[in-house]
């Protein structure tokens, strides 16, 4: 068998022993039961110990849902689209760091889900996609909702399987899972045909795993974590750099220990907010396109940088060439090795599980005989005072229209001491919840980075709000989004998961209006939305509360009313400043510290 994985070597693995005894209670070994092979595939999943399956009917997956009818272990979430299922999934995986599991029918759903895994392979989220295909005798003869499941989503994924044997399926789901949550987390896709869920075979879950070519370092290699001690502790202006695998890593405890032990300044990428306190002093802000002056002037000029768990993508350090006019030492830990290098040459290459890499740094930085030089250090952040006092994020309020940096700060003022999570779609909204939501803890800022899905917000907050009953969970979307995945506001009635969306309805596609201006000269082709529904009214059609907000004094009593409806659903339209960008930004093909920082600077 050929594994096709962005990090691949040889492994064998063996299960924990949680996983032995649920295994053991699914099946005694002794005598394994027959089963058809739906069965078997609801015994895997409940041998993993999942709790949701977000899914949609059809006729490719009948035997299937047959088979989950007959149980209540799994709690299955009735979508109104196959894109929201993956996605809401995929929200519940990044809350919780489990892995979020989705079921499909063949063909056109399928292809539905598409957009919903590359949006979890894009940010290496660990899933499981079941999709239904047609029998096997009738693969490839374009029977009717026929398509090649493992071709179409071969590019984003990090595995997939085709079982044509009843008898592969409970080895397949192991390897499914395994693949999924190890390593570099990311989707897999396991496609069943309609008579490989029909027929029968003996039934028992795999205790111990071996597939060629895949067994993920974890532990750094010590020669190299010396060598980035002994540099960190040299160094004159250092920064240290995270992204979201400190997040998926669950390594934000060690990174928080790390700053504290060196007193160096830290940033985190968009999908790594969180990870550091946003409370913190020596935390920068956001980084990149959209992000804090000081952060980005910093990044710039810096002479070491420690890069964990991140990418140094095209939003980050905008070009390339610009990065590499100053001369800098970086160290980059990643536990995908093809990730090192991609884009910017690193000098000390780590590869290993972040959370791993950062315990042995704190433990020879503890025991390193030197200490960081305490007078360059004193004259880095004088500089980045300096950097800072440029106020880069303030804005002008205003009495007579709504500013949409208002409305996201007020409602961290509102929800800051409490256990909140925030969703958001993609454009401009996205980016002022960033840049002005507080985020103190990981997993509590859930969005699309990698791939920019609109339409991912309402599903993320489902998924949530199932795994986080207890916690508000907000929808921060756009008026344009949200119209992407609106129909799952009747699974939000179905299911009762009271989300809270707050949409900054500025009548436009916010950041393509925003781009028009400043590139196209004022030429705001098909950004402006014409026809917009009355939002009140159709929250109200599905069962849920709708508000409408025109003023600013408004704002705040609307957001404290959708606070108190604990148990509702509640669509919060906000009707914002149409004219109002988003600063500061980095235009695309120029260097990370070349901003504008706002009208002024045009």
């Amino acid at each position: 068998m050929v594994f096709r994985q962005r990090n691949s070597q040889r492994f064998e693995m063996e299960m924990s022993a949680a996983e032995v005894k649920r295994a053991a209670m699914a099946q005694p070994p002794s005598s394994p039961a027959l089963l058809n092979g739906s069965e078997i595939l609801v015994r895997c999943l409940q041998a993993e110990g999942v709790k949701y399956l977000w899914g949609y009917p059809g006729g490719a997956v009948l035997y299937i849902y047959d088979a989950l009818y007959k149980q209540d272990a799994i709690q299955h979430v009735l979508v109104r689209h196959e894109q929201a299922a993956v996605h809401a999934a995929d929200g519940y995986a990044r809350a919780t760091g489990e892995v979020g599991v989705a079921l499909v029918t063949s063909g056109p759903g399928v292809t539905n889900a598409v957009t919903g895994i590359a949006t979890a392979y894009m940010d290496s989220i660990p899933m499981v996609i079941v999709t239904g295909q047609v029998p096997t005798h009738a693969i490839g003869l374009d029977a009717f909702q026929e398509c090649d499941a493992v071709g179409i989503t071969r590019p984003v994924v990090k595995h997939n399987f085709l079982v044509k044997d009843v008898r592969d399926l409970a080895l397949t789901m192991k390897k499914a899972f395994h693949i999924a949550r190890s390593g570099r987390p990311g989707p897999v896709v396991v496609d069943v045909p309609k008579d490989v869920s029909r027929e029968t075979a003996p039934f028992s879950y795999p205790a111990t795993i071996e597939m060629r070519s895949y067994n993920p370092v974890k532990k750094g290699h010590g020669g190299q974590i010396r060598k980035a001690v002994q540099l960190l502790l040299q160094a004159k202006r250092p920064y240290i750099y995270t992204g979201g695998g400190v997040v998926q890593g669950n390594a934000s405890a060690e990174l928080r220990e790390l700053v504290a032990l060196l007193g160096y300044p830290c940033t985190n990428t968009l999908m790594g907010l969180g990870a550091m306190p946003a409370g913190d002093p020596r935390f920068l802000g956001m980084l990149g396109m959209h992000g804090t002056y000081e952060a980005n002037m910093t990044m710039q000029n810096c002479d070491v940088l420690l890069a964990v768990g991140a990418r140094f993508d095209d939003r980050v350090i905008g070009s390339p060439k610009h990065f590499a006019s100053v001369a800098r030492k970086i160290v980059h830990v990643d536990i995908d090795p093809s990730s090192i290098s991609k884009r910017v040459r690193v000098d000390i290459p780590i590869v290993g599980d972040v959370k791993d890499v950062l315990q042995e740094l704190i433990v020879q930085l503890r025991e390193a005989q030197a200490k960081p030089d305490a007078a360059a250090l004193a004259a880095w952040w004088s500089q980045i005072a300096e950097w800072r006092s440029r106020e880069c994020l303030k804005y002008k309020p205003s009495s007579e229209i709504i500013k949409p940096q208002f409305v996201v700060d007020l409602l961290w003022q509102l929800t800051k001491d409490s256990d909140a999570y925030i969703t958001s779609d993609v454009g401009q909204h996205q980016m002022w919840a960033a840049q002005y939501y507080r985020f103190d803890e990981p997993r509590r800022w859930i969005n699309s980075g990698g791939l920019g899905t609109m339409g991912v917000g309402l599903p993320y907050a489902m998924g949530i709000k199932l795994a986080k009953p207890e916690s508000d969970v907000f929808c921060i979307t756009g008026e344009g989004s949200i119209q992407m995945c609106i129909q799952e506001l009747s699974t939000c009635q179905q299911y009762k998961t009271p989300v809270k969306i707050i949409a900054l309805n500025n009548r436009y596609l916010g950041m393509v209006r925003q781009w028009q201006q400043l590139d196209y000269g004022g030429r705001y082709s098909h950004s402006y939305m014409d026809a917009l529904p009355d939002f009140v009214k159709l929250a109200e059609a599905y069962g849920h509360v709708g508000i409408l907000v025109e003023k600013p004094g408004d704002v705040e009593a609307a957001l404290r009313e959708a606070i108190r409806l604990k148990d509702r659903t509640v669509f919060v339209d906000i009707r914002t400043d149409p004219t109002e960008n988003v600063w500061p930004m980095v235009k695309a093909g120029k260097g990370i510290s070349e901003m504008l920082l706002g009208s002024e600077d045009l």
